[in-house]
């Protein structure tokens, strides 16, 4: 899983950064905002706009925080500490990767939800595969490990179709966000676990 997540994150990785530079890749970009603009209705603005409350900094931060508390009374340290070192990561790793690349959002004629910060990466995305991540590592021993990981996914991809669909990022954006946090999150891991091998941590 750590070395196809790291191949999968450095793929997205280079192709959200040949929409950003390659015309006929930045016109497909614009084009698809456009396209979902297009096929709205009251039930999916709903959906979608409700994905945008939870899927953004002060509810992860509470989910996050709850899932740690529940980490501490199973006495899982080592997992702790790679939840906290992981979402402080992206939080930080987003928003100076966002004041840096300064890409402009869609026009605010696609805007359903109020936005905050340039769009390259979706902060909403990068937070939705830190959590998937984080989930599929944490659970590598667990009986449901598989059903956790394809709940994971879904939430990413659900995360990353409703920024494009509430018209504040491109579908470059989103790739980035997935692309970026899968990147981040395996070498964290990976990190953990070479440092367990010498120094014993509970789970790694």
């Amino acid at each position: 899983m750590p070395n196809f997540l790291l191949y999968l994150g450095g793929l997205l990785c280079f192709f959200s950064v040949l929409m950003l530079y390659v015309p006929a890749l930045t016109a497909l970009d614009s084009a698809i905002v456009d396209w979902f603009s297009q096929h709205r209705n009251e039930m999916l603005n709903s959906l979608m706009t409700g994905l945008s409350v939870v899927g953004g900094m002060p509810f992860v931060l509470f989910l996050s925080s709850l899932w740690c508390l529940y980490l501490a009374r199973q006495k899982e340290y080592a997992n702790i500490v790679l939840v906290s070192i992981g979402l402080m990561g992206s939080f930080a790793t987003a928003w100076i990767l966002k004041y840096l690349i300064a890409r402009e959002r869609p026009p605010e004629m696609y805007h359903l939800v109020n936005s905050y910060g340039a769009s390259f990466p979706s902060a909403h995305s990068f937070y939705a595969a830190t959590l998937g991540c984080l989930a599929i590592y944490v659970s590598m021993q667990h009986p449901a490990h598989k059903a956790i990981v394809i709940c994971a996914v879904m939430w990413m991809l659900l995360m990353g179709i409703s920024r494009v669909y509430l018209g504040v990022h491109f579908p470059s954006d989103v790739l980035s966000g997935w692309s970026i946090s899968f990147i981040w999150i395996t070498l964290l891991y990976l990190i953990l676990i070479k440092y367990s091998q010498r120094k014993p941590m509970n789970n790694f």
